[in-house]
């Protein structure tokens, strides 16, 4: 079961993949290697439901079935970005928070750790938590671990959480500082966080250059391995996905983009805009990504990404990951539709460049009680839009339930049936779920 599985049977080939087989994995058969998880988790009924839903999405045979699901077990899987489980709100606690006249500031920050760190402590929120992470069968994700924005007090609160969660749990998910600790995961049998920030950290006095850039180490101290050059709105570093201008990196941004090359942060574009995109890809010295986006040539909307940004992606070495929001993939907004970027990704430029993140997780089960709660003992007021929500109408789309359950973060394993139904070999498959991912990692990173 736990036998240790070198580097070289994950990284091997001229381009750092190799394909994996259940019998040159581990040594052993997929039953045996499989058993514990077996035991370890169940699909409740919400699971099951989003399963079904998607079933009947994709209507696989039953050899395409028995064989994703059986490649989805034996592979590293590799969530470029996303959001680990998370624990429902304690209800009375927000509940009296409201009472109080808590800021909407206060209720933010309580919520989001409730939601960040309940597990640790609460047996029925963990039981949850394991058994989500174990039914979609992710090794590891990449992990949202700074609040959107520059500000560096701002950024530490998120990756403050993520580490006390991964200090206190280290028998069950650990934080991976180096690409090989996401392999050893898979090897183990366990999982792993690797930390993104939503924004690269600056203390913004702007006293010269040097002194702007240079927290972008420090959080590479603390952890981070990605950064968003933007997120949404304009910034010192260049537009966002949102502004209608599109003017592309500033001076200051290539400065930026040359600093995380430099320190081994990889540059994520997926909230910028396009032109800032295409300049990011093509100045950085290293793979640049867009973590969670879309092909624009498949639906145009602002946080996809055109042909010119994703081909300057993959000259880098990077590549795109395909998202799972509805209004984003546009079509049916479904697990169908993902195929569909995914493969159009994969005919045009190959399927080296395309990644799965997913830009969601797994809610707690317990949320609906719990928010019941909060509204039967407090009244909340409507708060002002936040500064990031800048969005342009983009016109009408109604997201339906099934498009959001039938890409539940618990079915990631149908992805990998999916992505067998659309023909590809098992070596390109692990390539899109994991090895592209970690292949990015490794060039990107410096120990």
């Amino acid at each position: 079961m736990n036998k240790k599985i070198t580097r070289s049977q994950f990284i091997g080939s001229s381009i750092g993949l190799t394909v994996l087989s259940s019998s040159k994995l581990f040594g052993s058969s997929l039953d045996s290697l499989m058993e514990p998880y077996r035991e370890a988790f169940s699909r409740n009924a919400e699971m099951q439901s989003s399963y079904d839903t998607a079933l009947n999405i994709l209507k696989p045979t039953k050899a395409q079935l028995e064989h994703g699901l059986e490649l989805h077990k034996n592979s590293l899987v590799f969530d470029t970005y996303g959001f680990q489980p998370t624990a429902a709100l304690d209800g009375a606690a927000i509940a009296d928070a409201i009472n109080d006249k808590a800021s909407p500031l206060e209720i933010q920050d309580l919520s989001e750790e409730m939601r960040m760190t309940r597990f640790i402590n609460i047996e029925k929120e963990r039981k949850e938590y394991e058994n989500a992470w174990l039914a979609s069968g992710v090794t590891c994700v990449f992990q949202n671990a700074g609040e959107e924005g520059n500000a560096i007090e701002r950024l530490l609160k998120r990756l403050a959480r993520f580490t006390y969660s991964t200090d206190m749990m280290k028998n069950f998910i650990s934080k991976a500082v180096t690409p090989e600790d996401i392999i050893k995961a898979k090897s183990d049998n366990k999982q792993v966080l690797y930390f993104s920030g939503n924004g690269v950290p600056l203390p913004q006095d702007w006293v010269n250059v040097e002194e702007e850039l240079r927290f972008i180490r420090i959080f590479y101290q603390l952890g981070i391995r990605m950064m968003h050059l933007t997120y949404n709105r304009r910034n010192m570093i260049g537009d966002g996905c949102g502004e209608p201008a599109n003017g592309g990196l500033s001076d200051f941004g290539r400065s930026v983009v040359k600093e995380m090359n430099r320190v081994g942060v990889i540059v994520d574009i997926a909230h910028s805009g396009w032109q800032t995109s295409l300049e990011a890809a093509k100045i950085s010295d290293k793979p640049a990504v867009a973590s969670h986006s879309c092909a624009a040539s498949v639906n145009k909307v602002i946080r996809s990404k055109p042909d010119e940004v994703i081909k300057a992606l993959a000259d880098s070495g990077g590549f795109i990951g395909i998202c799972c929001i509805p209004r984003f993939l546009g079509g049916t907004g479904d697990i169908a539709a993902l195929m569909k970027h995914i493969d159009y990704v994969v005919k045009k430029f190959g399927a080296d460049y395309v990644t799965i993140g997913t830009d969601h997780g797994h809610s707690s089960k317990f949320n609906a009680e719990e928010n019941k709660i909060i509204s039967e003992r407090s009244k909340r007021t409507p708060s002002r839009t936040r500064w990031e929500a800048l969005w342009p109408d983009e016109g009408p789309f109604t997201t339906k339930a099934e498009m959001q359950t039938s890409m539940a973060w618990t079915n990631w394993p149908l992805f990998t049936v999916g992505l067998v139904q659309l023909g590809y070999s098992d070596h390109d498959i692990q390539k899109i779920i994991g090895l592209n991912a970690i292949r990015v990692a490794e060039k990107v990173f410096k120990s």
